[in-house]
């Protein structure tokens, strides 16, 4: 290649060569990559920035050529002042750090053909070899208007392929067109051809549309509408389900079918997971003399490795569900229903579906935070999402309800439940408020989005959308994990003790530091084996329920389902012969409950989707503020009220 295209040294690993993939949002360009990469591709975090994209590898069917791909964020333009915006400018003009292309493959949407064309001539004005790829031929061609590629091509300076990345029509010839491009050098000739083609680089936004509407209709046999009857169908649709209640109507059931779907459907493999992981540990443990290294291996290793995969089929279940959702059309359409809510907490529609992900597990609604284009309010969402009620809390709210429903009415516990749903939610909108006016202030962005064509969701895809978020969360998130959890198995198995699990758990290390912290909690009604249960609780939220269970000598293994367990706990005594939990400090540690952060992963996470302790840092703090407040008011209240300790 000539001096006039790439900068030396462009390409990807072992002089492979480097291509872009540019795109508008909802152009199939993210299905196109993964028609043309498969599984040879990984998620990755671009330099000096946390918008996320794919580096995948592509080799021809005849073993010609082998490329690497780099799936760039959709922007509507390059000179917008978004995130996605700068790493697809900074990537083509060479400044992005290891990530130079020496071509570029521009991915449009044969349907919508003027919008894209503005987009994809921002891209052709930079000095780089590049193929246009008409994606959606299989739907352009049942509309009434005729795309001429020749003629598109002639007009934009550069091969023009048609293809389908969902059927994966048309790949060979962009195969070809491909190895052309990268294998041929562009000589400034070419260049010039194509830029005296394009409008200047400072046309403003009508010119270009000016361009692009020429361009179409010069290459276009007819520009018809869509049929009639079936454009007055979709805008009833839409009608619908963008609606401010019906359309919010629709969405939470949707959303409720999708998260009993989770929990039926997930269920089998996590109770399966557990099952197999405490085989292994039973294995490990009849293995190994009895002594550290099987209590290691077991409880450290073996427990944090299953603490994290155990997570995996809701995770997996979630994002494909999503996923198909997303391929629809009809995220999009949802988003818009509820944002004139999400907007009155300084949020907009898009932050709906990962809090109420977070309903099912607070890990995937944060990884799936990445839709939200705006950086302060997926950062705002990110650090409330853990208000949710999660699955991991339910056993604990078993517990405490059960204690608390103990001679109360049968429907005391069903409103107590839904009380915690309640909370959570209401505690989270409402720090999202104090976050968006106070340390993530700005302008509240309008959501403007393109409402996409209805479409058949892609299995495939959904498929590989799944098999890539799953890497990422045991490659990422499991290693912070692990060594976490080995870290919370050695405070609570040292300084070993010749007695029972009571003894064990009262004199190692963290039940030391919950006797040193039990004056902080005792404004809640906590006393030292509350906070032990505090403590350890911290790795995650159901080792409560377990470790009450053992310093009740109900054993770490009983079901908290069980009326009898519950009674055992709900009966337990303090030094000087009181109730441990009485009615004020059994509200009072629910209230705690919903509300704090006791979570190893969801900090993990945190941390990796926002590229700093920090923020996890923040998150852990305000969440302790505000739950230990509202248990304080808590157990003040009913004390009061009660007139019992």
């Amino acid at each position: 290649m000539t001096s006039g295209t790439t900068a030396p040294g462009a390409g990807g690993r072992d002089g492979i060569p480097r291509i872009a993939v540019l795109g508008n949002p909802n152009t199939g360009k993210t299905t196109l990559f993964n028609r043309l990469c498969g599984m040879r591709a990984r998620t990755a975090n671009f330099p000096g920035s946390t918008v996320e994209g794919r580096i995948g590898t592509h080799r021809a069917p005849d073993g010609r050529a082998e490329l690497q791909l780099v799936d760039l964020p959709g922007t509507y333009s390059l000179t917008i002042d978004m995130p996605e915006a700068r790493v697809c400018r900074d990537c083509l003009s060479g400044s992005l750090d290891g990530i130079e292309p020496n071509a570029m493959l521009v991915v449009v949407d044969a349907t919508n053909l003027r919008r894209n064309l503005q987009f994809a001539a921002q891209v052709l004005l930079h000095r780089h070899p590049a193929v246009v790829a008409l994606n959606m031929w299989d739907v352009a061609r049942t509309r009434t208007s005729r795309v001429d590629p020749a003629e598109l091509a002639r007009r934009l300076g550069c091969p023009v392929v048609p293809v389908s990345g969902r059927s994966g029509e048309g790949l060979a010839a962009l195969d070809v067109a491909l190895d052309t491009v990268t294998t041929l050098p562009f000589e400034s000739d070419a260049l010039i051809a194509r830029l005296q083609k394009l409008p200047p680089a400072e046309a403003t936004p009508a010119a270009l549309a000016a361009w692009s509407t020429n361009v179409v209709r010069a290459a276009t046999t007819e520009t018809a509408a869509i049929d009639d009857d079936r454009g007055a169908l979709i805008d009833r649709i839409d009608a619908a389900l963008t609606h401010p209640l019906l359309g919010i109507g629709v969405f939470l059931a949707i959303m409720a079918a999708l998260f009993a779907a989770i929990f039926l459907v997930a269920s089998v493999p996590m109770d399966l997971i557990d099952f197999l992981f405490g085989r292994v540990a039973d294995g490990v443990r009849a293995a190994l003399p009895h002594g550290i290294i099987a209590d290691l291996l077991a409880d450290g290793v073996l427990r944090g490795i299953g603490g994290v995969l155990v997570f995996l089929p809701q995770i997996c279940l979630l994002f494909f569900l999503v996923s198909l959702l997303e391929d629809s059309g009809y995220l999009a359409r949802a988003a818009f229903a509820v944002d004139r809510v999400m907007r009155r907490f300084g949020l907009s529609g898009l932050s709906f579906v990962p809090l109420l992900s977070s309903h099912a597990c607070a890990l995937p609604g944060i990884m799936s935070t990445r839709l939200i284009r705006d950086d302060r309010e997926r950062l705002a969402t990110i650090l409330v999402a853990p208000f949710m009620s999660c699955s991991a809390r339910l056993p604990v709210y078993v517990l405490l309800i059960g204690i608390l429903s103990i001679g109360k009415p049968a429907w005391f516990a069903g409103v107590a439940f839904a009380g915690c749903y309640a909370l959570g939610a209401a505690a989270g909108l409402f720090s999202a408020l104090i976050a968006r006016r106070t340390i993530l202030r700005g302008p509240a962005r309008a959501l403007v989005l393109e409402l996409p064509p209805y479409r058949r969701p892609s299995i495939r895809n959904a498929a590989l959308v799944t098999w890539d978020r799953a890497n990422v969360f045991i490659r990422n998130a499991g290693t912070t994990i692990l060594a976490i959890s080995i870290v919370m198995w050695w405070l609570s198995a040292f300084p070993r003790v010749n007695g029972d699990a009571h003894q064990q758990q009262a004199e190692s290390f963290a039940g030391q530091i919950g006797d040193a912290l039990q004056p902080v909690f005792a404004p809640l009604g906590f006393d030292s084996q509350l906070t032990v249960g505090v403590m350890t609780s911290f790795m995650a939220r159901e080792v409560f329920v377990s470790t009450m269970g053992v310093l009740a000598g109900a054993g770490s293994g009983a079901d908290v389902s069980d009326q009898g367990v519950i009674e055992q706990v709900a009966t337990m005594a303090r030094t000087d012969g009181t109730p441990v939990f009485d009615t004020a400090t059994s509200a009072a540690a629910l209230v705690f409950f919903v509300l704090a952060m006791q979570c190893l992963p969801t900090l993990a996470v945190t941390r990796r989707e926002t590229g700093s302790w920090k923020w996890p840092a923040l998150q852990f703090g305000w969440m302790t503020i505000v739950a230990y407040g509202a248990a304080f008011i808590t157990y003040t209240v009913v004390h009061m009220a009660t007139g019992v300790h």
